[in-house]
């Protein structure tokens, strides 16, 4: 009789396995989207933060560096836009978009 309360059919020692696959297969699908969401799109919103803030605290003599690689200073700021002096003549002014700017140097004070 006691065989007979210890013995499991092949069916319930099928489903008792199935089941332990499936929640194994949750807790990996967990940890791949953690690691996914650290690895990924984490440094990407601490990025798009840090150039938000960047534009923000554009000032006017700020020396910039464009996406295209040119490097001018500010004269003009306007809401979505701003005018980039390029060169030493004074003469090339360019309005460009503010999403065009990748790196901002303020100007030493001395």
């Amino acid at each position: 009789m006691n065989i007979l309360l210890t013995e499991m059919t092949e069916a319930e020692a099928a489903a008792a396995g199935n089941s332990f696959g499936m929640g194994m297969m949750i807790i990996i699908y967990v940890v791949l989207f953690g690691a996914l969401y650290f690895f990924m799109m984490r440094p990407q919103k601490k990025e798009q933060k840090r150039v938000a803030e960047m534009i923000a605290n554009l000032e006017l003599g700020d020396c910039i560096l464009t996406t295209s690689g040119f490097y001018g200073i500010v004269i003009d700021i306007s809401d979505d836009t701003v005018i980039v002096e390029f060169g030493n003549n004074k003469n090339c002014r360019i309005p460009m978009d503010k999403s065009a700017i990748s790196k901002v140097e303020k100007p030493e004070n001395n």
